[in-house]
């Protein structure tokens, strides 16, 4: 399986704790995470010509993941056209954090994206499918000590699957990991993964983001998007007049 982590690595140039937390910026830190005898990853960032995401290099992935929040804009739009071709055509996406306000998602969406926030408080996350593959390996619930609020109402489309729900301290819920299937892409969303919390390095986390990987990856990918006009298969007996 090959997965590129794109990341807009933009805080990092700014905020010394982010690459406390994640030396060589949160691209590199997810990388290395997955990287595994079936995974082989590669980075891409905003600031690469053509945001690191060229035809070839999106013809050489299997899953992309998404990690943006103060430079969604700045994301050219024919490299959404490109994207969006991708997954319609059987690349996975796995979205994380502030992802749910990139340019990419909203399209794949046909929605706002839209939510309610706060600075950090206590997140306990709920899994509501346990049988599902993302959740293998995750108990019923788990906590953050320290994640950014997110509260509902989340603007989304409704979820093709809403496997984990999260309560925070003060009092917000949130549809925090949820599954859609576009074309012939599938996506997920995960909540947790503020650039100045430890979240990525939760082994709960990890695994979810494994999982998740593993999950919207394609059984075939690249697959034609035409609209043939075609003949029948087999004799018609009685045509319509």
């Amino acid at each position: 399986m090959k997965v590129t982590v794109w990341n807009e690595n933009q805080h990092e140039k700014t905020e010394p704790r982010v690459t406390e937390l994640y030396p060589g910026g949160i691209h590199a830190y997810l990388a290395q995470m997955l990287q595994c005898d079936d995974i082989q990853c590669r980075t891409a960032t905003l600031d690469e010509p053509e945001c690191g995401l060229t035809e070839e290099v999106l013809n050489d992935t299997d899953v992309l993941i998404w990690w943006g929040h103060m430079a969604h804009a700045r994301v050219p739009d024919e490299i959404v056209d490109r994207v969006q071709q991708h997954v319609l055509a059987g690349m996975g996406m796995v979205f994380l954090h502030s992802g749910h306000h990139s340019k990419i998602f909203r399209r794949l969406m046909g929605t706002t994206g839209n939510l309610k926030w706060r600075e950090n408080a206590k997140e306990r996350i709920w899994t509501t499918c346990p049988n599902h593959p993302i959740t293998k390996g995750i108990p019923e619930t788990f906590t953050l000590d320290a994640e950014e609020v997110y509260g509902e109402p989340f603007g989304i489309p409704e979820p093709q699957e809403t496997i984990f729900i999260s309560w925070f301290d003060g009092g917000e819920v949130f549809r925090s990991g949820c599954t859609w299937t576009r074309g012939n892409g599938r996506i997920f969303y995960f909540q947790p993964g503020h650039e100045t919390n430890p979240t990525f390095h939760n082994p709960y986390v990890q695994q979810i983001i494994k999982n998740g990987v593993h999950w919207v990856c394609p059984v075939e990918k690249n697959l034609p998007l035409t609209c043939p006009r075609v003949t029948a298969l087999e004799p018609i007996s009685s045509p319509c007049k």
